[in-house]
Parts: C-alpha cells; sequence; structure tokens
C-alpha cells in the first residue's frame, strides 16, 4: 500500500512533533514515524519528571558545535518567550527554578499533553512501532518503505535524536541516513553524563557515595558551580554533567572545594587550633569528606602543626583539586551526545540539507549539544520550529 503525503517526521520526540505540527498548521498533510510505542520519552525523563522544557537566558554560548553560529538563526527565531506563549494558551502552568531554568509546576505530562494536543490541532498523526526497512529518494519523491506501508513525500524530516539514553528507544537511525545521502557524520560523544574515577581515585574516594559538597568545576576553560555529587563509580552532580560535556580522556578536571571564599585566610584564621586538619575542614564540608580528603593527602597533624608554606599548599590544593577521571558512565547515562550530523551540511534558517533537497534533521541529532538548563530541549523545539515552517 502506497500512502502519499507532504511530508514524513521520522521519530516522535520533541523536535520531530515540533517540526510536524508547525507544518501542519502551514496546511501540509503530513505524518509521523514512531519506532516505540509512545512519544516524547525524553521529555518525560526530563527534569526529573518535572520537565526542564526551555530556560529564559537561552544565547548561542549555551551550546556545543563544531560549527558554533549554526543554532543562532533557530534561536532568534523561536525564544523561550514563543515557547512560553504556545504554553499558557494550552495551559500549562510552570514556576521558574534558578538561572532561568523552567519547570512544569506538575509534570512533564503536561509538556507531553500540549505537545500531543498541537499534533491534533494541526492534523498531524503519529504511526506508532513503525519500523523503516529503506529509505530512498526517486526523482523529488522520498520513498519510505516500513512493515506497515510505503510513504511518499516531497518533504522528510529526520528527527531520530542521538544515541544517549538508549533504553529510551534512541538508536544511530538518524546518522546512517545522513551518511547514506552523503553528508558528513560528526563522530559522537556521550554528553551531560557522569564522571568515572581512576582507579587510584576509586580506592580513595569511593567509600564517599551519597556525600554531595558546593564546588566550582572547571575543564578545558569552562566552570560550572553547584553540587558534586560523590558516586560509588565517580562524580555526578549538576557540575560534573557540564564540564563532561568538554572533557576529553586524558584531561583533568579542577575542583575549587572553597570556590567564593578564600581557603589561605579560613586556614590563617584558625592556624593556633590543637584540633586536626580534618575537624578544622568539617566545618566547611562533611565530616566524611574532611576526614577522607586529609588521610589521601597525609594532611592528619593538628593545624598548629603546619608551617606558613604548608598551608598554602593545602590552601592552594582546596582551591585546585586535580582529578584525572578514567571515562564517563557512558550512553546509557548521558543525558545528551555531543557530535552527529555536520551543522555545516545544513542551512541554518530551514534545517535542510544543501545536497539534498527537501531533507531536513532537527534536535539532537545534529551537531548542537546544550548545556544543562533546558537548553537541548528548546534547541528541539527552535530546530523544529524552523524546519516545520520550510518543510
Amino acid at each position: 500500500m502506497i500512502i502519499t503525503k507532504d511530508a514524513v517526521v521520522v521519530g516522535a520526540g520533541a523536535s520531530g512533533l515540533f517540526a510536524a505540527a508547525e507544518a501542519g498548521r502551514r496546511g501540509r498533510d503530513v505524518i509521523v514515524l514512531e519506532r516505540t510505542a509512545t512519544f516524547g520519552n525524553k521529555i518525560r525523563v526530563s527534569g526529573g519528571g518535572r520537565c526542564n522544557f526551555t530556560n529564559l537566558h537561552v544565547t548561542a554560548d549555551n551550546y556545543i558545535s563544531q560549527n558554533p553560529r549554526f543554532c543562532l538563526s533557530a534561536l532568534s527565531s523561536f525564544t523561550p518567550h514563543d515557547f512560553i506563549q504556545i504554553a499558557e494558551s494550552y495551559g500549562v502552568s510552570y514556576y521558574e527554578k534558578e538561572h532561568g531554568q523552567l519547570f512544569c509546576k506538575g509534570s512533564s505530562g503536561q509538556i507531553i499533553a500540549m505537545v500531543r494536543q498541537l499534533c491534533e490541532d494541526n492534523n498531524v498523526r503519529i504511526i506508532y512501532n513503525a519500523k523503516i526497512h529503506d529509505i530512498s529518494k526517486r526523482g523529488d519523491v522520498f520513498v519510505i518503505v516500513t512493515d506497515s506501508g510505503i510513504y511518499h513525500s516531497v518533504s522528510l524530516c529526520i528527527a531520530t535524536g542521538g544515541i544517549s539514553y538508549p533504553q529510551l528507544g534512541a538508536t544511530p537511525f538518524g546518522y546512517r541516513v545522513a551518511a547514506q545521502f552523503g553528508l558528513n557524520v560528526i563522530p559522537t560523544r556521550p554528553a551531560l553524563v557522569p564522571l568515572v574515577f581512576s582507579a587510584e581515585d576509586s580506592t580513595n574516594f569511593a567509600g564517599l557515595a551519597g556525600i554531595s559538597i558546593e564546588a566550582a568545576v572547571s575543564c578545558n576553560k569552562k566552570y560550572f558551580q553547584g553540587g558534586v555529587l560523590f558516586t560509588r563509580r565517580g562524580l555526578s552532580g549538576p557540575p560534573i554533567l557540564q564540564v563532561s560535556s568538554y572533557w576529553r580522556p586524558g584531561d583533568s578536571i579542577s575542583i575549587d572545594l572553597f570556590a567564593g571564599a578564600a581557603a589561605y585566610e579560613f586556614l590563617q584564621s584558625r592556624r593556633r587550633h590543637k584540633a586536626a586538619l580534618s575537624a578544622i575542614l568539617s566545618e566547611a564540608f562533611p565530616k566524611n569528606f574532611a576526614r577522607t580528603w586529609c588521610e589521601v593527602y597525609s594532611y592528619v597533624r593538628p593545624v598548629n602543626q603546619f608551617n606558613e608554606k604548608e598551608l598554602r599548599e593545602i590552601a592552594a590544593r582546596l582551591h585546585n583539586w586535580q582529578i584525572f577521571p578514567e571515562k564517563t558512565e557512558g550512553y546509557k547515562r548521558a543525558e545528551a551526545v555531543t557530535g552527529g550530523v555536520d551543522a555545516g551540511e545544513l542551512s541554518s534558517k530551514t534545517m535542510e540539507a544543501k545536497k539534498v533537497r527537501r531533507l531536513y534533521f532537527t534536535g539532537e541529532v545534529i551537531d548542537v549539544t546544550g548545556q544543562l538548563g533546558g537548553y537541548n530541549l528548546h534547541w528541539a523545539w527552535a530546530s523544529g520550529s524552523a524546519c516545520g515552517r520550510h518543510m
């Protein structure tokens, strides 16, 4: 059975559904093919189930890409306030948490229901459990062969996402389609992902699992502040997830345990105390962390037994604690990926492939990766909207 449509979207995630709804609003006959039994799987888990759906402070600087200016056009054409206007029109209640992050007051189901209704209002149909066997282009027509029929369309949008969270249905399908049509695909890496200790650091610090400390973390000239969480395997928490996107194997990360304060002045003010250094540091950190940290670096004497040079050395280490992670926890724990379809292969205004007329890519499948804080979902909305206005 041959089914003819104006446009076929592959992938019922945030960017694909937004592209489909926008195209449908223009009167295009659109169908979405989704390989799983549900849609919006990443929307559902975003923000711990409350969906951090955008950020009020979105700029191009919040994104990683080998083509860093590519995202500018889509972001300027679809701003956080554009999304808020749509959300409010569908009755989504939300609040600002911190640093411009917007979350649903209820659950991520509010955004899922909104997107579902947006598609229905624009006559977009979603086909679930759609297994695609082949995609080709014959003249001006794309031919999509599935187990439930053959679709013909003049426009095709690949919105299959990256390969993070494979347990939610992520696959490299979109990268394969891009390569099939001669587009360059930049190798991917896990991003926004916990880091794994080296064997030595694991021996020293694995016992701290569950402890969180406020700190500033930097790697490759990127700096983030927040709660660093010790896990059984290594480090997590917002600043660790952030720097993981910039970390490469062999790199160190620097942790400033006294971010916003002066460690030397803190130690100097207590230098006459007879208490152990770990007891003094317990004023600033959890007791187990202070004790372990001091034991690892052999700072086990009373504070009054350290000389001036030693106190300065300790203060320097507190401000620049070097950790050399062995690896990340991989795609299964990653909230995003870096790499993907080379943005240089696409129009920044329309998301259309420069080499293949009417072939579009949106969302995470493209080499554009947002920082933590609602930026990746906003890229999904913005790139999907750009595609849908032209598809």
